[in-house]
């Protein structure tokens, strides 16, 4: 599915949540003075560290020539280049707003094109969605997307990015184990300006993590449930792997690393890695070194229609 397909109108994913009971993660969600943790407690951790809740805001941004590569690979093919930048806000005390995400495409396809994602307190009512359309130049604002709907053309959905919360699935605990793995990326990929100088692999050693298994509430849904190996320390979730009918349909990796401060789930993305094994289609997002910053000096107004307005084509 394309990035925007689905994005008029209601997604049917809010329809078939209506009348559900909804509890969001508070901002100020405390860390763990336990090691004793239910399946829904590990499951909101994991959801504060990737919203960056530890963070007024947080950036992915361009210095230099250094920016986040989206690639996109289809098996026997060579790897499309995206270029973007990112920046989240939860610095929001209205008792309206709860965060906003906004999402600025570079080069490619989707090249001149912004994205303003507008995430509420009030969970019952759906994110709003105000798109940059170069070719038109004007603005356009939609409903929330399905959650199945393509991020940017991409093996991650809007579900994986932005839309999912907790409350969208039952969690259980597998239990503890240790994680040792090297997490994937697209090998081979094809030098150029933008990919000359990627990050490795990045190899996760004697980690002890919570295997977390999530069971989706839609029904007939792409995927049945997802387990993800959650740190134990940081309650980054390092892999997420999506079973339909028993079967492994999708795997998402997740590189982390640490802004160094006493909460120890203050992380920033180093890559995401997903790849859908029926296809065999894969993406990497690189997020280079040095590009992540946290509590930029933006003012709120940043995060605006004004900003998409003002992106260069």
């Amino acid at each position: 599915m394309s990035l925007f397909h689905g994005a008029i109108g209601v997604g049917l994913s809010t329809l078939m949540l209506a009348g559900s009971a909804l509890a969001g993660v508070p901002k100020d969600l405390p860390y763990p003075t336990t090691g004793d943790l239910t399946a829904d407690q590990v499951a909101d951790q994991v959801y504060f560290v990737n919203h960056f809740y530890a963070n007024k805001n947080y950036s992915i941004q361009k210095k230099g020539r250094k920016v986040t590569v989206l690639l996109n690979k289809t098996k026997g093919s060579d790897s499309k280049v995206i270029t973007l930048t990112r920046y989240l806000n939860n610095d929001y005390s209205d008792g309206i707003i709860n965060a906003r995400d906004m999402a600025l495409f570079h080069s490619g396809k989707l090249k001149g094109t912004g994205m303003l994602v507008t995430d509420y307190v009030d969970d019952a009512k759906s994110q709003a969605y105000a798109i940059w359309l170069p070719a038109l130049r004007k603005i356009r604002r939609f409903a929330e997307p399905a959650h199945d709907d393509s991020w940017g053309g991409s093996d991650f959905t809007f579900g994986d990015v932005t839309l999912r919360k907790p409350y969208h699935e039952t969690h259980e605990l597998l239990g503890k184990e240790t994680f040792n793995d090297c997490l994937g990326t697209i090998k081979d990929v094809k030098k150029t300006k933008y990919t000359s100088k990627l990050r490795g692999p990045k190899c996760i050693k004697d980690r002890e993590v919570y295997k977390l298994k999530s069971t989706t509430k839609f029904q007939n849904w792409w995927y049945d449930y997802r387990v993800s190996y959650v740190d134990a320390e940081t309650f980054a979730d390092h892999r997420t792997e999506y079973f339909k009918d028993g079967t492994k349909v999708k795997v998402i990796d997740r590189a982390w690393g640490s802004f160094g401060d006493a909460d120890k789930r203050n992380q920033y993305w180093e890559y995401w890695y997903g790849t859908t094994l029926d296809t065999g289609h894969e993406t990497w997002a690189v997020i280079p070194e040095g590009v992540s910053v946290k509590d930029a000096d933006l003012d709120a107004n940043y995060w605006s229609e004004k900003t998409l307005r003002k992106i260069k084509r």
